[in-house]
């Protein structure tokens, strides 16, 4: 059992507590080169996890003492990172030796209070979007745009249940031309620097509950009605049959924000079968200023959507999605729908991949902000991607959407090119 235990905690400490590549030079003359366990023994020496004996020797073939394994474990307290699958090991390490930890003089309960308790995490997106809209003397409307956005997401460990959230956005427009600058000769879209959202997050077992400005994702719909963030609270009980419910308020409406409530309901036998339904309602004067909201003569304030999905995986590898969402308050492009059939998917492992093809029909009186790449508000039509990481870490991605608008004015071809490349840390 001893031996079990170190070969599991040098893993760990190889893992988590290593600074560089094993290029410390070797301090024991009974671990040479060619040894099994020379690069570990090598590293955690180099960490000042492990010292040996004073004749320059290591032993590692005599079972170690549990004060010897204690103080192994006092030294990598320091190292190991907060949050990692490291740090969770080592917790319970720390808990089995507390006694030999004491006599050692390593207040335990103290020292874990104090651990740097924030994990931070982000990621660097290049984006290229290119789209030609045909009008109505069958010429070409061509837009470009191409911009950078980094971001940093922070997570602070309040106790075992709760944590609280973040991310900071920069973003920068790579095209300065006149078009893509504001009357007051600002730049538009994502030139600037924000707290894109801050929230808590408690986590107990199948009950999990967030307060703050979070994500706002339909997703029963995959993303077909809503992929932006509101503030407010979100419930959510349950594990392969889930019930969700959130209210707040949702500034996707402009001036007057909308104050929104909305619930999902879920089952997902988490292999082969998914099916869902939602409900959201809004409430806003905005509402009043879109036509498209006149219902049978009278002026609407409020927007009431569902939708609904129905998910089956063929295998691990190919799985076919529906969903379908309307907003009976509106007369006009009050419905959406998109069927999509994916292979695999990239997951930022080198080598990773995965291709798509779906087709999209988005009324913008339903699908308010929706998360799809090239498919655009008021348009129908093919759908096609392919994602890809080249290396740990990375993502790429490609689509291209061939279509055509639903404006009633304006049926006319639309095609979209869209590309990304990501590197996250």
């Amino acid at each position: 059992m001893k031996n079990k235990i170190v070969s599991a905690v040098t893993t760990a400490l190889v893992v988590g507590a290593a600074s560089t590549t094993f290029a410390a030079a070797n301090p024991f003359s009974d671990v040479p080169a060619g040894h099994w366990a020379y690069e570990a023994v090598t590293q955690l020496a180099a960490d000042g996890i492990v010292e040996g004996y004073g004749d320059g020797t290591y032993l590692g073939n005599r079972n170690i003492t549990r004060y010897e394994m204690a103080q192994m474990v006092a030294k990598a307290m320091d190292k190991v990172p907060a949050g990692s699958a490291d740090a969770a090991l080592l917790d319970k390490l720390k808990q089995e030796f507390k006694d030999e930890l004491d006599n050692l003089g390593v207040k335990v309960d103290e020292m874990w209070k104090y651990r740097d308790k924030v994990t931070w995490h982000g990621e660097l997106r290049y984006r290229y979007k290119s789209s030609r809209y045909e009008q109505a003397n069958k010429s070409k409307d061509k837009t470009n745009r191409d911009w950078v956005q980094f971001r940093l997401l922070p997570t602070a460990e309040v106790n075992e249940h709760w944590k609280l959230k973040a991310r900071l956005t920069a973003g920068y427009e790579m095209d300065k031309s006149a078009s893509r600058k504001n009357a007051d000769g600002t730049s538009k879209g994502d030139d600037k620097f924000a707290l894109t959202y801050a929230y808590a997050e408690g986590d107990y077992d199948k009950f999990t509950v967030k307060v703050g400005k979070q994500d706002f994702y339909s997703y029963v719909d995959d993303g077909l009605v809503m992929d932006d963030f509101f503030s407010g609270a979100q419930i959510q009980v349950g594990s392969k049959i889930k019930l969700l419910g959130e209210a707040g308020r949702w500034d996707g409406t402009g001036d007057d924000p909308s104050n929104y409530q909305g619930v999902e309901l879920s089952y997902n036998d988490g292999n082969k079968f998914s099916v869902g339904g939602s409900y959201r309602h809004f409430n806003s004067v905005t509402l009043d200023d879109k036509a498209s909201y006149n219902r049978k003569g009278k002026i609407q304030d409020d927007a009431d959507i569902w939708s609904a999905a129905i998910g089956y995986n063929f295998d691990k590898n190919v799985k076919l999605f529906y969903a379908y969402a309307q907003n009976p308050t509106a007369d006009d492009y009050n419905r959406s729908w998109t069927g999509k059939l994916s292979y695999k998917g990239a997951q930022k492992k080198a080598g990773t991949w995965g291709a798509y093809a779906a087709y999209r029909y988005i009324g913008n009186n339903v699908s308010f902000a929706p998360t799809y790449d090239v498919a655009p508000s008021n348009g129908k039509g093919v759908d096609l991607g392919l994602t890809w990481s080249p290396m740990d870490n990375t993502l790429t991605a490609i689509s291209y959407f061939k279509g055509e608008s639903l404006e009633r004015s304006n049926n006319n071809d639309i095609d979209i090119l869209w590309g990304r490349v990501s590197f996250f840390f």
